[in-house]
């Protein structure tokens, strides 16, 4: 049952990028319309069973929950923003590879606090923007706007490892719906307010694109991100996000298969380059981390 669950997790969250760009490519919908209703509605799925179960839940907040919950919607709405932008300037692989930098952004972030990382970390995070390199390098070549696209997209990486610390702040005192209802629904307000001031409309569509819309929703949102947090429950969380990394090369079959995604071959060395560093990245950080601290899982936002 748990190989099942694993495997529909890949899917749900590999096809994220596929349907936003052919959502993006074949219909009228906007980049922050998906963001939007993706959030709008994750808000809602997760409010329900927190107001039956816990109807006081949403009135307990304390003010550093609501402090941390709010940088976390923040950082998750701009994440959003850069991703699906990059997704229409560069490759759905190279767009999913850079955003994927997330757990190798956290050990970033955490050598900056002054976290002395184990070696294998550091060797991993330099085979990862070694790929980085690889990627941005070719894109480079082949035109302005796709070296644009693997810069908002690694922007969107770092983003999601910010959105990831301040949610682990959040919720050291908050259940998981609480939070996500939360997250998702400030995260959706911001949203609305940035399509306000660039003109992006978040309504209006045909129904090729509420379709689009509604199949990012329940593939990566909610089947995706459910089925690997329901992973946590009966697996260790290393193996859990070994097993999300398994998004990168996920994205790219599925972007061949259906969108006819061709890329050079120095790109797909890329993509490998970063899926093997960011494994020696996570392996390495859980290694060396008590007990207590091995429950929280950086699963990503995409």
């Amino acid at each position: 049952m748990n190989l099942l669950i694993a495997a529909l997790g890949v899917l749900g969250v590999a096809s994220s990028g596929p349907l936003i760009a052919g959502t993006l490519g074949a219909t009228s919908v906007t980049a922050l319309a998906i963001a939007f209703w993706r959030n709008a509605i994750g808000a809602v799925v997760m409010a329900g069973p927190v107001v039956i179960r816990e109807p006081k839940a949403f009135g307990r907040i304390t003010r550093r929950e609501f402090g941390w919950s709010a940088v976390a919607a923040v950082a998750l709405a701009f994440h959003f923003a850069c991703f699906i932008t990059a997704l229409q300037l560069t490759s759905v692989a190279a767009a999913t590879a850079l955003v994927c930098l997330q757990s190798g952004w956290i050990a970033v972030f955490q050598l900056i606090r002054g976290t002395r990382h184990r070696w294998p970390v550091l060797v991993g995070l330099g085979i990862a923007f070694g790929g980085v390199v690889a990627i941005t390098g070719f894109d480079m070549g082949s035109s302005p706007e796709a070296l644009l696209g693997d810069l908002l997209a690694l922007a969107g990486g770092a983003l999601a490892g910010l959105y990831t610390l301040a949610g682990g702040k959040a919720r050291q005192s908050m259940g998981t719906g609480t939070y996500t209802t939360l997250c998702y629904g400030m995260c959706a307000a911001i949203v609305a307010v940035m399509a306000l001031f660039s003109g992006q409309p978040l309504t209006g569509f045909d129904a090729g694109g509420w379709l689009g819309i509604i199949a990012i929703t329940v593939c990566a949102q909610l089947v995706g991100h459910t089925a690997f947090n329901h992973l946590l429950a009966t697996m260790s969380p290393l193996l859990v996000s070994m097993i999300i990394l398994l998004e990168i090369p996920g994205a790219a079959i599925l972007a061949a298969i259906f969108l006819n995604e061709t890329l050079p071959a120095g790109t797909y060395a890329g993509l490998a380059l970063i899926l093997v560093g960011l494994a020696v990245v996570v392996s390495g950080q859980r290694r060396g981390r008590p007990v207590a601290d091995r429950r929280e899982a950086e699963l990503g936002a995409d």
